[in-house]
C-alpha cells in the first residue's frame, strides 16, 4: 500500500509557503480552488492553534478523467495541500494522489494516479 501523506519541512516562512503553493500548482497547471485558513476557522469558534492552511488544488483534465472511470473518486477530489507551524517549524503535507487507487482498485487509474502524484510531490519538493 502507497503512503497516504508525503510531508517535508519548508525553510521559508508560513505566509510565503502558503503564496509559494498557490502560484506552483497554477504554473504546474492545476487551478487552487479553494483556500481554508482553518486556524482562522478554529479561533473564531474559541479554539487556539498553531497556523494552519489546507490549499485544494485540482487539473481538469485528470479530474475528468478519473471521474469517467468512477464518479466516487470525488470523494478524494481535490488534491489538498496543507501548510501548518508544528514546533516553530513550517511543514507542508499533501495526500498522495499515488495511494487513491488503493481505495478504488476497481476504477483502474493507477497511471493517472501517478502521473498526478509526481506533479503534486514536485509542488512541494520545489518550494521547500
Amino acid at each position: 500500500m502507497q503512503q497516504l501523506d508525503y510531508t517535508v519541512e519548508t525553510k521559508n516562512n508560513f505566509e510565503d509557503t502558503v503564496i509559494s503553493i498557490e502560484a506552483k500548482a497554477q504554473e504546474k497547471g492545476f487551478r487552487v480552488l479553494a483556500v481554508h485558513d482553518v486556524k482562522a476557522t478554529l479561533e473564531s469558534k474559541g479554539f487556539n492553534r498553531d497556523p494552519l492552511t489546507i490549499i485544494e488544488i485540482c487539473n481538469a483534465k485528470y479530474a475528468s478523467e478519473v471521474l469517467a472511470k468512477d464518479i466516487k473518486l470525488a470523494l478524494m477530489l481535490p488534491c489538498p495541500i496543507c501548510v501548518y507551524v508544528e514546533d516553530n517549524k513550517t511543514f507542508i503535507s499533501a495526500m498522495r494522489p499515488a495511494a487513491i487507487p488503493d481505495f478504488f482498485p476497481e476504477a483502474d487509474i493507477k497511471t493517472i494516479a501517478d502521473e498526478v502524484d509526481k506533479i503534486v510531490v514536485s509542488i512541494l519538493d520545489e518550494i521547500k
